[in-house]
């Protein structure tokens, strides 16, 4: 981390962490709180990750890689948007964002910390935040129902 401004969100999910692991890694659960995204990944260090879907009535098909994973703790890949190419930043590591997803927690409580790198601005930043927030609340409610 540490290019940009970083977003942050978090929250506490009532379910253990290997619980809450499954959702971030499961294609079928990732499309009942990640906005209906599809997902395709073998969730190995190096192996791509794609994320399809309708936004706004618009089709997209965003990219990116699994740079770590610590299974049941530790998740970052990184992310890459065409609204990057749209804005000048184009299909390099100045429109690339780090995302950053950390487990805690013991028992039935799992504390899951996001960051996202790389913000242009800080309307940017707040944006992410906005969306990783909304995001993580689906999240909660999607393994706490």
């Amino acid at each position: 981390m540490g290019k940009g401004l970083v977003a942050t969100a978090t929250t506490t999910i009532q379910a253990p962490r290997t619980r809450v692991w499954g959702a971030l890694v499961d294609p079928e659960q990732i499309k009942q709180y990640m906005f209906g995204a599809n997902v395709i990944s073998e969730w190995r260090v190096g192996s791509p990750i794609v994320w399809r879907g309708e936004w706004k009535g618009r089709p997209y098909e965003d990219r990116g890689e699994v740079l770590r994973i610590d299974r049941g703790e530790r998740l970052e890949y990184s992310h890459w948007s065409p609204k990057a190419e749209e804005s000048g930043e184009g299909d390099d590591a100045t429109g690339r964002h780090n995302v950053t997803i950390e487990l805690t927690g013991e028992g039935d409580r799992t504390r899951v910390l996001l960051s996202q790198d790389n913000n242009p601005t800080e309307d940017a930043r707040t944006h992410s935040e906005q969306t990783w927030n909304a995001m993580l609340a689906a999240l909660k409610k999607h393994l706490e129902s």
